[in-house]
């Protein structure tokens, strides 16, 4: 089966990650009932290695902030489209940006086709 993911990376303070986790589980939650195969979030946990990139640097976290990683599954590309047509519609999503524990403008967004799945 090919399968196509959306992924997320954004900087969240760390005082607001329990207000991330709300909303995410929410919104989790709107995202299978609308098809989703799978829904992810997670906090940075081990986000620093020599010799590469380190999360932080790459969304460009700053003092006091921590890393979020999401990924949502779907089965194509095209079922991604169908879901989160779905998702945006759904008036659960409503959420004023001000409310939002993270700025949403510097959240890093992309679809992706999985290429390996082991």
């Amino acid at each position: 089966m090919a399968l196509y993911v959306d992924g997320f990376v954004l900087p969240c303070p760390k005082n607001k990650v329990d207000a991330y986790r709300k909303i995410a589980r929410k919104a989790g939650r709107i995202w299978r009932e609308h098809g989703a195969l799978d829904y992810k979030e997670c906090v940075g946990d081990d986000l620093t290695h020599e010799g590469v990139v380190n999360f932080p640097k790459l969304a460009g976290a700053k003092s006091g902030e921590t890393v979020i990683f999401a990924y949502i599954v779907y089965k194509s590309r095209a079922h991604r489209d169908r879901v989160n047509r779905k998702v945006m519609k759904d008036p659960r999503m409503n959420m004023p940006m001000s409310e939002m524990p993270f700025d949403p403008k510097r959240m890093a967004f992309g679809g992706f086709r999985v290429i390996v799945s082991a």
